[in-house]
């Protein structure tokens, strides 16, 4: 069975001291609050991450708006998986990761605290020159490559990405790389599309509402369609104008929009127009590594920019101001990072 997406247990106490950690929990529907848990001990083949950095995803902001079903979360439950960080300790049976390694974290989630335990799958090694606060957006790339790899992209095809938040202008980032014909993105907001033509987009298109149809803005000039659509869009909802905007025989690769769908999906649409609809995380262990380690190497090679969209840093100790920024829906909030070493460490 392929791994999936796991919470570290974290034992919470009402005392601090020695021995014990800030965390954030969300103990309801937007709440989020602070609490003291003891630092875990890493088992048998486990390391210690000692957190640095650790943005605000989407994802979290679906959970603290209360936008996932229950089958997906229940409260209270912690949020927080864009980790970077530093190892500060290694448990019995545990090779090649050592004691001081800069590492980004994948499939844990809860980690807005100042130590998370996990296993070496999660853990990609970073080179000390790269500032950390750049290593936490690594986590995003593995399944960011895969949508453009199973988009099948080439030089006659026209891309849509739907959405220019983060993980959106990763995606352009990379989609960019595949050379299509045309790489069209819509967003709500100026400055997320002057980022986007920055990295590579072809023609922007700003949409006056988020219930806008997109092809009633860039059907004009895209009448057909398009050969493939990735929403990086949270709301399951995005999904109907995937469809409608998808040309003939086209592809939507579900980057986004894995929310709860509200509105009616026309099944016969999907039929009629020969689609292919395709999930994103990769299917098998070693794709996820392979993916982290192709993910790593274009930051490094520079062709990749992790750092450009931070546009708040937040200290853990305010997580929940941070959280009512994030969720502010505003052009000139982008990506709100998380600064995990207290006072206290």
């Amino acid at each position: 069975m392929v791994r999936k997406m796991t919470v570290p247990p974290m034992k919470l106490v009402d005392y601090e001291g020695e021995g014990t950690q800030l965390c954030a929990v969300v103990e309801e529907i937007g709440n989020i609050t602070l609490k003291r848990a003891l630092i875990p001990e890493p088992a048998e083949g486990e390391v210690r991450v000692k957190v640095k950095w650790v943005g605000i995803c989407g994802s979290d902001v679906e959970v603290f708006r209360g936008a996932r079903e229950p089958e997906f979360i229940s409260y209270p439950t912690r949020l927080g998986h864009e980790v970077a960080g530093v190892i500060d300790k290694v448990g019995p049976n545990v090779i090649g990761l050592k004691v001081g390694d800069h590492v980004a974290l994948r499939y844990i989630w809860g980690a807005f605290a100042e130590y998370v335990c996990c296993t070496p799958f999660s853990v990609k090694s970073l080179p000390k020159e790269l500032p950390l606060i750049e290593g936490s957006l690594i986590e995003v790339l593995p399944g960011i490559i895969h949508a453009a790899e199973l988009g099948d992209i080439s030089p006659h095809k026209n891309v849509l990405i739907t959405g220019q938040g983060v993980s959106g202008l990763v995606m352009t980032q990379i989609i960019s790389l595949y050379s299509p014909r045309n790489l069209v993105v819509t967003d709500l907001f100026d400055e997320k599309l002057a980022l986007a033509r920055k990295y590579g987009a072809t023609h922007t298109y700003r949409i006056p509402t988020p219930d806008t149809n997109t092809m009633d803005i860039v059907g004009k000039d895209f009448p057909d369609g398009f050969d493939v659509v990735i929403p990086c869009l949270l709301e399951g909802d995005g999904m109907v104008d995937a469809i409608n905007a998808a040309g003939q025989n086209g592809r939507i690769v579900m980057y986004g929009c894995i929310g709860t769908c509200h509105k009616p999906v026309d099944f016969f649409k999907v039929h009629k127009k020969r689609l292919d609809i395709l999930s994103t995380e990769p299917k098998r262990d070693i794709d996820n590594r392979n993916y982290f380690d192709r993910g790593l190497q274009l930051v490094l090679d520079g062709l990749v920019n992790t750092e450009e969209m931070i546009t708040h840093v937040v200290k853990l100790e305010h997580i929940a101001e941070a959280f009512k920024l994030r969720n502010e829906h505003k052009g000139d909030t982008i990506h709100v990072m998380i600064d995990c070493e207290t006072s206290s460490q």
